[in-house]
């Protein structure tokens, strides 16, 4: 009795506990460390849409990433808004140990699903000739195995699809409630075929599942009691992970939450707020991920009230509000027919650079992806967009055969001039990189066994994943999860590993039994500082690593003609672009014409440089950025002089300065505008490329010695007249003095840009700038007229 007692005291504890506040900031805490540890940057988008209070139903998708999905959404809702979300989760995930111990912590549903419980079936099946909605067995015992309301899948090869049995005839014939695939008569077509192949080979049939019926109402019940609390559920609505490139066709679980929840009880009005979740390469470890919140919906009173009416009633406003749910995701989803169409997408994304666009913040490329992707939807067919298409292939493949990145190409070097420039770059970022990878390989070492463990494991649950789903492709949305649940496991064991391994050195050593005392403490609070240093430098090296191809490229004989080459297709086929956008955007795009410019960001510039804190070449403007952004961002800026450039303002020979503040500026590959940059020119602009591209940190860290070539890159118009005589100015009080201070002039004062853009090219550039300098003193008014 005592032991019993004992036993449920406990039990109240542990509920208490996981009903308690603090469990959910134990588990963020946890959590919110290993994803952005895991992720190399993580943004939100469109937080503002998320309410205040009331009860919400969050509705997210694509499911890309198992287990760390929740986590990025209940993560940036918490800090937004500081509330807290429940997730409804699968009821086979929760009878894992350490998956069901972090789901309670923040308090989720458990959801059976009839998949979960799929069983093979007896014999083979068949579709009767003249009735698709009759299903013909051999060797089968439908009597034993099946009741109505179970389900019947069939194999991959056909697309598993599902269908509800509604009565059993015998142990060799039943009946379905709709046909395989709904009433489209495709699957039913490819179903047919399949048995006529099989048939060939001499196999009378398919193998087939049985999947058990599942009444859902106690988790309905669970929800309900939580929107009428007024708290916040997160679901996933496609039902289960995937890597698919499209949705998957939605589950009606939300329209029955948050129409029943509202059935239930009048005075419960439920929002529903859509949230896209995107990702750079979600496997892979310092990938990138965005996570967009929608506009938040209500639902339909009219909706609520068919609800009440059961039966087609109930049906046809299910299926009416579910529809709503899928337009509200599509507006803040990526969505591609398949792979190869996204990857042809992003690639053509990468060739689009009008101005006001040069650098793009993470949210950004995900609004442009879904662009270029509608608008790729409706105009799939037209000649001049397939053939771009097909060009932009191309290039990507000649790309891929050189090893090159698209964003690497207007850098390379092109001129047979500037190779000694290019040898002493290469060199430099040699000696970079061997500084890098000397301090990143301690804490690659130490912590080698947690990366090849996580590694291994992921894998070999891919392929579990895999091998159990039927709506995976390569398993690749359950790797992520695991390398972060593993690597949870394996620290703290590998940990205390050293900490032992320490104190036993220090007692073989003699040392002092205070050392002694001592080493189990310091060991377990340098680890993890080690392997944070080791992620940041290797970071940098792995940057400085992959902007090495390029310049050893521009160093090989004959490669100067060829990359100029490349350049010169990439900007033709940039241009096409450029001309079919402008064509088909206003038509899709209301916001057209607005968007060619940077949107505002949602980060608000402090106004106050420091020494952690960067300034952008925009005067009073820093990046949003410091010191642990990137291991030697500070001591760049030190000692290539981007403060004292900027103190100085913005050179003629530079970039000109934008007017909108909100404009990013990416400074290291933190902070880059596509998934696959990172070339570590971005921060290190040391040597200036013979073409006269300037990046934007080398713009602001010029000094005045530059090529007349700059001036050419600012030709916007032919000159279509002479220089206009500016109206005189009125002078200054100050200017009456009889030691008038003589102000030298500047390529500011009344030189127009069409101006500057006219000159010689070959004339030399202190001949062009003694001619703008007169011109600057006769367009001055004289002193008589002031």
């Amino acid at each position: 009795m005592s032991v019993k007692s004992s036993n449920s005291e406990g039990l109240s504890l542990m509920e208490r506990f996981y009903a308690s506040s603090f469990s959910y900031k134990t588990f963020l805490v946890v959590w919110a460390t290993a994803i952005h540890t895991f992720f190399r940057e993580i943004r939100p988008r469109g937080a503002f849409n998320i309410p205040r209070d009331g009860p919400v139903i969050f509705v997210a998708a694509p499911h890309h990433n198992q287990f760390l999905d929740p986590v990025l959404l209940a993560n940036a809702v918490y800090r937004e808004t500081g509330r807290q979300v429940s997730f409804l989760i699968a009821a086979k995930s929760m009878k894992r140990k350490a998956i069901g111990f972090f789901a309670k912590l923040i308090k989720c549903i458990p959801v059976a699903r009839a998949a979960d419980d799929a069983k093979p079936g007896t014999g083979k099946i068949r579709l009767a000739p003249d009735d698709p909605f009759v299903v013909l067995g051999e060797g089968t015992k439908f009597l034993s195995e099946f009741t109505p309301r179970m389900q019947i899948m069939l194999p991959r090869s056909v697309g598993s699809p599902v269908a509800e049995v509604t009565q059993v005839i015998s142990d060799t014939e039943l009946k379905i409630k709709r046909e395989f695939g709904g009433e489209s008569g495709k699957v039913t077509n490819r179903i047919k075929e399949k048995l006529d192949e099989l048939k060939a080979q001499g196999i009378n049939g398919m193998e087939f599942k049985r999947l058990p019926f599942i009444d859902q109402q106690e988790t309905f019940r669970h929800v309900y009691q939580r929107l009428t609390d007024g708290a916040c559920v997160g679901i996933f609505p496609e039902g289960g992970s995937h890597d698919r490139t499209d949705l998957l066709p939605f589950k009606a679980g939300v329209s029955i939450m948050a129409l029943g929840a509202m059935a239930n009880n009048s005075d419960v009005k439920v929002k529903l707020v859509p949230v896209g979740l995107s990702y750079f390469h979600a496997h892979r470890f310092r990938s990138r991920a965005v996570v967009e919140f929608g506009s938040a919906l209500d639902v339909p009173v009219e909706f609520v009230e068919k609800f009440k009416q059961g039966g087609l009633e109930k049906r046809e406003a299910v299926s009416k509000f579910l529809d709503l749910v899928y337009e509200a995701l599509k507006t803040v989803t990526i969505r591609a027919p398949d792979y190869d169409t996204l990857m042809l997408i992003q690639a053509a994304r990468r060739l689009y650079k009008p101005p006001g666009l040069e650098h793009l913040t993470l949210g950004q490329v995900v609004e442009l992806n879904k662009r270029f992707l509608h608008g790729y939807n409706v105009y799939r067919d037209d000649p001049r967009l397939q053939a771009l298409l097909s060009n932009v292939l191309k290039y990507n493949r000649l790309l891929r055969d050189l090893g090159l990145r698209d964003h690497q190409v207007p850098r390379a070097k092109t001129s047979k001039r500037a190779s000694w420039k290019t040898l002493s770059l290469l060199l430099y970022r040699v000696g970079l990189l061997s500084i890098w990878s000397t301090f990143a390989l301690p804490g690659v070492i130490l912590n080698g066994p947690i990366f090849l463990t996580a590694s291994i494991l992921s894998e070999k649950k891919a392929k579990e994943a895999l091998a159990a789903s039927v709506v995976k492709i390569h398993g690749r949305d359950v790797v992520a999860s695991w390398k972060v649940l593993i690597s949870l496991g394996i620290t703290p064991v590998l940990y205390s590993f050293y900490a032992v391994l320490a104190t036993i050195i220090a007692i073989k050593a003699n040392a002092p039994w205070q050392w002694r005392l001592l080493a189990p403490p310091l060991t377990i609070i340098a680890l993890p500082a080690i392997g944070y240093a080791a992620l940041k430098f290797g970071e940098a090296g792995s940057d400085v690593f992959k902007s090495l191809r390029p310049l050893i490229m521009s160093l090989m004989p004959g490669q100067h003609q060829y990359l100029e080459r490349l350049k010169a297709t990439r900007q033709t086929l940039s241009n096409e672009l450029m001309d079919i956008i402008n064509e088909f955007g206003p038509k899709l795009f209301d916001d057209f014409d607005k968007n060619h410019v940077v949107l505002p960001s949602s980060s608000v510039p402090s106004g106050k440089s420091g020494l952690w804190q960067r300034k952008s070449g925009v005067p009073g403007v820093e990046t949003q950025e410091n010191l642990f952004a990137h291991p030697m961002s500070w001591l760049d800026e030190r000692l290539f002089g981007w403060s004292r450039s900027a103190g100085r303002g913005t050179s003629a020979w530079a970039d000109p300065p934008s007017k909108s503040p909100d404009i990013s500026r990416p400074t290291s590959p933190d902070a880059s505008d596509g998934e696959d940059t990172g070339d570590y020119d971005t921060v290190l602009g040391v040597l200036r490329s013979d073409d006269g591209h300037v990046t934007p940190n080398r713009a602001r860290s010029r000094s005045h010695h530059g090529s007349y070539a700059d001036l050419q890159k600012l030709r916007m118009t032919e000159v279509q007249g002479q220089l206009p005589k500016g109206p005189a100015e009125p002078g200054s009080p100050t200017e009456s003095g009889l030691h008038r201070r003589q102000r030298r002039a500047s390529l500011s004062d009344r030189v127009t840009v069409e101006r500057i853009g006219a000159l010689d090219r070959q004339e030399p550039f202190n001949e062009c700038t003694d001619d703008i300098n007169t011109e600057i003193q006769k367009n001055k008014p004289s002193t008589a007229e002031e």
